[in-house]
């Protein structure tokens, strides 16, 4: 699976006011994908995650969201050895890694097998002087080259409530095809849905998985709104 084709740049990570940055090759200091989609939120959307943010209390959300965030990183964390060592590592003794590593488990078997060949994990991709981001991983699959991100969630997806990973899955697409003189026009989501725990961290169900596709038919209305939103963040920074 793991076959890596290109030599990708590697890009330094830094922040300048709480925004993300990344300093490419060429020495320019540019926004990432998510810092920009974060500060071109749609107002429906600002205003569903503050009342969310009422609802369970600030302190709750704020720790909901933290054990999220780290959930997601120690998932991407086994898939990435898995990618590139053929095994995923044992889940180990600490508690907090075990959905995580049930988790990717889901991703292995349900998403993978439609990947048939990983050009790079955790790829680095930019667009001169515009943005940059890293994408989970760049290949084939069904036949196709796509972009591949993994996620994680809290609760089952609906199709319409993931519109900024189709324009993120798109930015990243039109980066590599423009520094990497590829066609890539597809994308795909393996998500994984948190599986219940127990109070010691026990993981009493198997994840469910859902998985989104960026179809090629569709890459151009994806584009497109991912220029709209590029030219909002510029016009108000």
């Amino acid at each position: 699976m793991y076959n890596p084709k290109f030599d990708y740049y590697q890009l330094t990570r830094t922040s300048d006011e709480g925004k993300r940055l990344y300093l490419t090759p060429e020495g320019d200091k540019v926004p990432s994908v998510t810092t920009i989609l974060g500060a071109t939120q749609p107002e429906e959307k600002k205003r569903s995650l503050n009342e969310w943010r009422k609802r369970v209390g600030v302190e709750n959300a704020q720790k909901i969201t933290t054990e999220a965030a780290n959930r997601g990183t120690r998932m991407h964390t086994y898939l990435e050895r898995y990618i590139k060592d053929g095994a995923i590592p044992d889940r180990g003794s600490n508690p907090f890694g075990w959905a995580s590593h049930a988790m990717a488990e889901t991703i292995i078997a349900k998403g993978l097998p439609n990947v048939d060949e990983l050009w790079g994990v955790e790829v680095p991709v930019y667009f001169p002087k515009t943005y940059a981001g890293t994408t989970d991983g760049v290949g084939i699959h069904n036949g196709v080259e796509s972009i591949i991100d993994y996620k994680q969630t809290n609760k089952p997806k609906q199709e319409n409530w993931i519109e900024d990973y189709k324009i993120q899955l798109a930015a990243y697409a039109i980066a590599h095809n423009e520094v990497y003189k590829t066609n890539i026009r597809k994308g795909v989501v393996l998500m994984a849905v948190k599986p219940e725990i127990d109070e010691m961290g026990n993981v009493l169900t198997i994840p469910a998985y859902q998985e989104f596709v960026l179809e090629p038919k569709d890459f151009d209305y994806w584009e497109q709104q991912w220029w709209k939103r590029l030219e909002q963040y510029y016009t108000i920074n």
